[in-house]
């Protein structure tokens, strides 16, 4: 009897200790962790949600930049945080759909180790080519590579560079060089000096020099046309119907988060990507936003590791 009441008397410390940080939460400053470097697409989403946050929370929220490995270091570093949700990460398939698919020994297990807060929304993609070539549009450049084997470069730095790169080329049945970068900005200043010849890039990184006319859209990522770039065309129409490929961005914390932070956080961030200046301010340079559930994200990782998997198998990868 004295120890099922000494058992009960922990139980019922544990959950007030856990309700009195949550209430406390937060006292001090939060970290939003990125897996790619300044200047990329998620950084800066993340920024301007960091600034929203550090004011509806009261504390600050500072942006930390972990580049390498295609996000794994960063999502390792957070995995490996104490699970008190100051410590958050702002992810893409890199590290929770793609990665588990492309490394054999992968540092952290997407569902296991972090919780779920919610999704932020979808980045969407273009097939870009170096303003050098002799091409305008996807038809021409598959012809132009055909003609020119083993001669012209793709580039990657994050999973869709690396998967999709490797599907179109083994669907278009080209001989291309993958040359992988630490980030979008990098391999785009490359391509602008025409050593590198093809790449997906995120809207925010090519938007101005595909508008420039210094580099030239092939296609968009998705089955169907972006309005910001109608001119150009949808994968489907260039005649790769089954490519629909885009950057979704998350918000996850550590496993083992109390589920009160969690709520908190979804709470805030939602009402982040609720506000109608935040929402167009994300709209103008492609993001679409919207958030979820945390049960919603934990879904939705899961199905999207199933289609990854598919994707890699499609590309011809396999795990290193």
């Amino acid at each position: 009897m004295q120890r099922r009441l000494f058992a009960l008397a922990q139980v019922c410390c544990l959950i007030w200790s856990v309700a009195a940080s949550a209430q406390e939460f937060p006292s001090r400053r939060l970290s939003l962790v990125v897996p790619f470097p300044a200047g990329s697409g998620i950084d800066v989403t993340a920024r301007l949600v960091a600034d929203k946050l550090t004011t509806r929370l009261g504390q600050p929220v500072i942006v930390e930049n972990k580049a390498g490995a295609n996000g794994v270091i960063a999502a390792t570093a957070v995995a490996r945080s104490a699970p008190d949700g100051y410590t958050l990460l702002m992810t893409t398939p890199s590290t929770h759909s793609a990665a588990p698919h492309l490394m054999k020994n992968l540092s952290f297990d997407p569902v296991k180790d972090f919780e779920p807060v919610t999704r932020m929304g979808n980045l969407p993609f273009i097939l870009v080519a170096a303003g050098q070539l002799p091409v305008s549009d996807f038809r021409e450049f598959v012809a132009y590579a055909k003609t020119n084997p083993g001669k012209l470069t793709y580039a990657s730095s994050n999973a869709i560079g690396v998967v999709g790169g490797a599907i179109v080329t083994r669907l278009a049945g080209l001989q291309m060089t993958h040359v992988p970068y630490k980030a979008a900005p990098q391999a785009l200043q490359d391509m602008l000096r025409g050593e590198i010849s093809l790449m997906f890039a995120d809207y925010p990184s090519a938007l101005p020099h595909v508008r420039s006319g210094a580099i030239r859209a092939l296609a968009v990522t998705t089955t169907e046309r972006s309005a910001l770039l109608p001119d150009v065309p949808s994968m489907k129409e260039v005649g790769l119907p089954e490519f629909d490929m885009h950057s979704w961005n998350g918000i996850f914390v550590p496993g083992g988060t109390p589920a009160p932070i969690i709520g908190r956080l979804n709470d805030e961030l939602r009402a982040i990507i609720a506000d109608p200046a935040v929402y167009s301010r994300l709209k103008e340079f492609g993001f679409d936003a919207f958030t979820s559930t945390p049960g919603e994200l934990g879904a939705f990782v899961k199905e999207e590791l199933v289609k990854w998997g598919r994707w890699t198998k499609e590309a011809g990868l396999q795990a290193e």
